[in-house]
């Protein structure tokens, strides 16, 4: 059997796993590398999501691999990224708020401006405050956006009845959840079935 090319392979042991707790609800999401080193441990099992069936480590190298691009390969065995894994112990649902961070902020608005609606990358996009610091405005997530170049240098230090410009949405603080690290691109179908509550947004958002 060949084995997989060491970039690729890299690349999905770096995708993300989502982590439930042993009631089966999501605590946090980690990555395929993390979680195939919990399941060896037998700190967690692997969860087939259609049937709901857990595996071993051992049980689970020996399922046939349905996606052979979604495959870790070594010479003698190839194993199926897993998306879901379910924890041995039970480990508490985090109950605290989402940090005020620029990482969490480009997540939040999902690397768009939200004035124009451009998705940017991150040297083209700037945190701008809706009401400005000269004008008592705070850092803060209701009062915090991003923006892209051109649209920053239109608003400058100005309001947005000044200017004339109008917010795709309005700020909000975001309730924590075990996706807080990743942007939607990242996030997996199959996770809906552990989280109905991003099944009901994600049908609301399309």
């Amino acid at each position: 059997m060949r084995a997989t090319h060491p970039t690729r392979r890299n690349e999905l042991l770096e995708r993300a796993t989502l982590v439930l707790n042993r009631s089966w609800r999501p605590v946090h999401v980690t990555t395929v590398r993390r979680a195939l080193c919990m399941v060896f441990r037998e700190a967690a099992r692997i969860v087939c999501p259609e049937s709901l069936s857990t595996f071993t480590f051992e049980e689970w190298i020996e399922q046939p691999v349905p996606d052979p691009a979604r495959a870790i390969r070594s010479p003698s065995i190839a194993i199926a990224v897993p998306e879901v894994v379910l924890l041995a112990r039970y480990d508490r649902i985090p109950c605290h708020e989402a940090p005020f961070t620029r990482r969490n902020l480009f997540l939040r608005d999902d690397y768009t401006c939200q004035y124009c609606g451009r998705r940017c990358t991150t040297d083209h996009l700037s945190v701008d405050h809706v009401l400005p610091r000269s004008r008592g405005g705070s850092t803060s997530w209701e009062n915090c956006v991003l923006a892209c170049v051109g649209c920053n240098a239109r608003k400058a230090d100005r309001t947005l009845k000044e200017t004339g410009l109008h917010l795709l949405r309005p700020p909000v603080r975001p309730r924590w959840t075990p996706y807080l690290n990743l942007r939607p691109s990242q996030q997996m179908d199959s996770w809906a079935r552990f989280a109905p509550e991003q099944k009901r947004r994600s049908a609301s958002s399309s």
